[in-house]
C-alpha cells in the first residue's frame, strides 16, 4: 500500500478571488493484466483539517480515469492510498483550475513531485 499526498496547498484571495476553484484528479493505471484500487481524500484546511472527499476508485488494467473537486478553500490537501496488484503501475497527478476552468501551473502537481507519506 502507498500513501501520497499533495502536502497542503495555499490558495488564499488574490484580488477578492481564490486562484483555484477546482481540482482535477488524473489517475492512470499502466499495467496491461492487473488492477489498482485508490482511496481519495480531499480536506480543506482552515483552523482545523476537514475531509470533504472521500472516494475509492478501482481502476482496470491499462485505464484512467478523471475526477474533479471543489478547491474553493483557502487551502487544502488531498492523500491518496493505493493498493491492489497495479500499485506500482499506478500514478497520480493534481491540477489546479481557475473560475474558467483553465489549468493553473503553480497548483499542479504530477506523480514524480508527489511526498511519499
Amino acid at each position: 500500500m502507498a500513501v501520497l499526498s499533495t502536502g497542503p496547498i495555499e490558495n488564499s484571495p488574490v484580488s477578492g478571488a481564490r486562484p483555484i476553484q477546482q481540482v482535477t484528479v488524473k489517475i492512470i493505471n499502466q499495467d496491461l493484466v492487473n488492477s489498482s484500487t485508490i482511496l481519495i481524500q480531499g480536506y480543506f484546511l482552515n483552523n482545523l483539517r476537514t475531509l470533504y472527499v472521500l472516494e475509492e476508485v478501482v481502476l482496470a488494467p491499462n485505464a484512467v480515469t478523471t475526477k474533479n473537486y471543489v478547491a474553493n478553500f483557502d487551502a487544502y490537501e488531498f492523500v491518496f492510498t493505493t493498493s491492489g496488484p497495479a500499485e506500482e503501475s499506478t500514478d497520480i497527478s493534481v491540477w489546479g483550475r481557475n473560475g474558467s476552468g483553465e489549468i493553473i501551473d503553480a497548483q499542479r502537481i504530477v506523480a514524480d513531485e508527489q511526498l511519499d507519506s
